[in-house]
C-alpha cells in the first residue's frame, strides 16, 4: 500500500500564502521539517508575503481605497487587513511596498510586478523533474499593464473565491477541482492536465505506507547485525536511494553497512551512493572473465556467506530481483532475509516462493523517488563534465541522450529536453585567474 506525498503541495501552499493554522493542519504531520525550512528561505517567503498582500488587497479593495483616500492611511497602518510585520520584513529585504500617493489599484499593479520579478528565484525549491513553468504561471501575470487586465482578474477572483485553493489568489481559470493541494499526486495530475500534459511516474508522488515501513523497521530491530547486499546488475540505484531516503534515519543507523556488488556495465550512479547515505558503503567491482558472462551473482553469494560465517551477520537485506538468489537464501536457513525487488524485474514464481517460506519482501517501486533528483543531478552533471574537453562538433541534444544512456537513468523525452535546456544549452566559456579558457556548467 502506498500513500500520496505532500512535499510539492506544502511548498506551493506556503508560497501562495495559506494561513499557518491550515499549513499545520494539512501538511505538518508529514512535512514538518519542510515547513520549518521554507520559513528560512527568503525567496519562498518573499513570494508568500507578496501573495498574501495581493490577496488581502483584492478582498478589501474598496475598504482599503476608502481608507487611503479619505483617512490618509496606507497598507502598513491597516493591521486588521495587512500583516505589518511582513511588510516591514519585505522592506528590509529591499522590496519597496509602501508608497506615497498610491491608490489601491496602483498597489495591485505594483504587487503584480514584484511577484513577476521574484518568482523565478523560487525555481530551486522544486525538483528538476517538475515543470516549474507550470507552477510559475500561478504567480506570473503576463501583460498585466494591459487595459482592464488586472480589473478582470479582480472580478474573476471575487466572483469565484471559493474555487481558489484556500481562497488565496492565483492566476488561473477557476474550476471546481476539489482540494487541488490535497497531495502531490492530485496537484501534479491537475496541473499537468491544465496544460494538456501528463504526469506519469507514480513513484515520484507516492511513498510506501507506514505498514510497509514498520515491517522493515521490525526486521532491522530484531537483527543482531544487519547488512544490505546489493546486486547492482539487477537493481535500480535511484529506487534503492528512494527506500533509504524515506526510512527513519534512527532505524537505518542500526545497519552495519551496504555492500555493492557491481559490474562495469551498470550505472556509474552506484559509485556516488556512499555520498548520499550515512550508512557505510563497501563497493565491490566484479570483473568479467568474458564480456558475455557476469559474475556478480556468484561473488554476491560468496560475499553474503562470508559475512554470515566469518563476520557473524545474522540479518541480510537483499536488494535484487534476480531469481538466482533464491539459492542463496535457501542455503542459509539460520540467517534472516528481507528482499527488496522491482515489480518489472521480479517474476511471480520467486515472489510466491518468498511468500511460502515466510521471507519478508517488498517493492522498491512503492517508495518515493521524487527526492532522488539530487542524486540523479550529480550523476548526470558528472558525466556531462567528462565530455567537456570534446564538446566541439557535438550536437547538444544527442549529447543529452547519450548521457542518459550511459548513466542508465530511466527517463522520458521531457527529462532529456529539460536537461538539455538547463545544463547543456547554458554551458559557458570562462577564463580562470591565469587567463586559461575552460567550460563552466551553469547552475541556478
Amino acid at each position: 500500500m502506498t500513500v500520496g506525498t505532500k512535499e510539492i503541495v506544502t511548498t506551493v501552499a506556503y508560497m501562495i500564502g495559506v494561513k499557518k493554522e491550515f499549513l499545520v493542519q494539512y501538511y505538518d504531520d508529514t512535512c514538518h521539517e519542510l515547513l520549518q525550512s521554507l520559513e528560512k528561505e527568503q525567496a519562498a517567503t518573499t513570494i508568500r508575503y507578496l501573495n498574501k498582500l495581493k490577496t488581502s488587497l483584492m478582498r478589501y479593495f474598496k475598504k482599503t481605497d476608502y481608507e487611503i483616500r479619505y483617512n490618509l492611511s496606507n497598507l502598513d497602518r491597516l493591521p486588521q487587513w495587512y500583516d505589518t510585520e511582513e511588510i516591514r520584513q519585505l522592506e528590509k529585504w529591499g522590496i519597496s511596498i509602501i508608497q506615497a500617493n498610491y491608490r489601491a489599484d496602483k498597489y495591485i499593479e505594483d504587487l503584480t510586478r514584484l511577484l513577476n520579478e521574484n518568482i523565478d528565484k523560487c525555481q530551486y525549491l522544486f525538483y528538476d523533474w517538475i515543470k516549474f513553468e507550470y507552477i510559475k504561471e500561478f504567480f506570473y501575470i503576463p501583460k498585466y499593464q494591459k487595459k482592464n487586465m488586472l480589473k478582470n482578474e479582480f472580478e474573476k477572483y471575487m466572483a469565484n473565491i471559493n474555487l481558489y485553493p484556500f481562497q488565496m489568489y492565483i492566476y488561473w481559470k477557476p474550476e471546481n477541482r476539489g482540494n487541488m493541494l490535497y497531495d502531490d499526486s492530485k496537484f501534479l495530475s491537475t496541473l499537468y492536465s491544465m496544460h494538456g500534459d501528463y504526469m506519469g511516474d507514480r513513484s515520484k508522488v507516492h511513498d510506501a505506507g507506514e505498514e510497509t515501513k514498520a515491517t522493515i523497521y521490525d526486521f532491522i530491530d530484531h537483527g543482531h547485525k544487519v547488512v544490505i547486499a546489493v546486486d547492482c546488475e539487477n537493481s535500480d540505484v535511484f529506487k534503492l536511494y528512494g527506500v533509504l531516503k524515506n526510512l527513519n534515519q534512527e532505524e537505518l543507523d542500526r545497519i552495519e553497512k551496504i555492500i555493492l556488488y557491481d559490474d562495469a556495465h551498470t550505472s556509474t550512479a552506484w559509485e556516488w551512493l556512499s555520498k548520499f547515505t550515512k550508512i557505510p558503503v563497501e563497493y565491490m567491482e566484479v570483473e568479467r572473465v568474458t564480456e558475455l558472462k557476469s559474475l556478480v551473482d556468484i561473488k554476491m553469494t560468496a560475499g553474503v556467506c562470508s559475512e554470515f560465517y566469518k563476520n557473524h551477520v545474522d540479518s541480510f537485506i537483499i536488494c535484487s530481483s534476480d531469481s538466482d538468489f533464491w539459492g542463496l537464501i535457501s542455503s542459509l536457513p539460520d540467517a534472516n532475509f528481507l528482499v527488496l525487488y522491482e515489480y518489472s524485474k521480479c517474476g511471480k514464481p520467486i515472489k510466491e516462493a518468498l511468500k511460502q517460506h515466510g521471507i519478508i519482501h517488498c517493492a522498491m517501486d512503492d517508495f518515493y523517488t521524487g527526492n532522488a533528483g539530487e542524486l540523479k543531478k550529480v550523476v548526470l552533471l558528472d558525466k556531462l563534465e567528462s565530455y567537456l574537453p570534446q564538446l566541439i562538433g557535438m550536437n547538444g541534444m544527442e549529447l543529452a541522450k547519450k548521457i542518459y544512456e550511459e548513466t542508465r537513468i530511466t527517463c522520458t523525452t521531457a527529462d532529456i529536453e529539460n536537461f538539455y535546456k538547463k545544463y547543456i544549452k547554458t554551458l559557458r566559456l570562462k577564463l580562470d585567474a591565469e587567463g586559461t579558457f575552460y567550460i563552466e556548467i551553469y547552475q541556478l
